[in-house]
């Protein structure tokens, strides 16, 4: 797993403008079936994390919990991020390949 990879690949899809972070627009990203790849950090609270994950799972996102806050929040330059949504396929791909390498 090359986790550092991944994280930079987070923060190119970041400077593209298809990454949403925050619970709000994240849950809505699923619905719509924009997201199509959700990254939740493992140290999320309990409410969030149960949220987000029946979510994801109801509208067959996939999702990755290996993360914690300080790597989402490092990957796109922004404080305390738990939650992120990828919207584009082709991010999608480069971060599942990084992280299965």
């Amino acid at each position: 797993m090359n986790k550092e990879k991944a994280i930079q690949t987070i923060g190119l899809a970041f400077k593209a403008n298809k990454v949403l972070h925050g619970e709000t627009l994240v849950l809505e990203a699923i619905r719509s079936k924009k997201a199509k790849l959700v990254l939740l950090a493992s140290d999320t609270g309990p409410n969030t994390t149960k949220r987000i994950t029946d979510k994801a799972a109801f509208y067959q996102i996939p999702l990755y919990t290996g993360f914690i806050t300080d790597d989402l929040s490092r990957a796109i330059g922004k404080d305390n991020r738990k939650v992120l949504a990828i919207l584009n396929q082709d991010f999608r791909k480069l971060i599942e390949n990084a992280l299965t390498e």
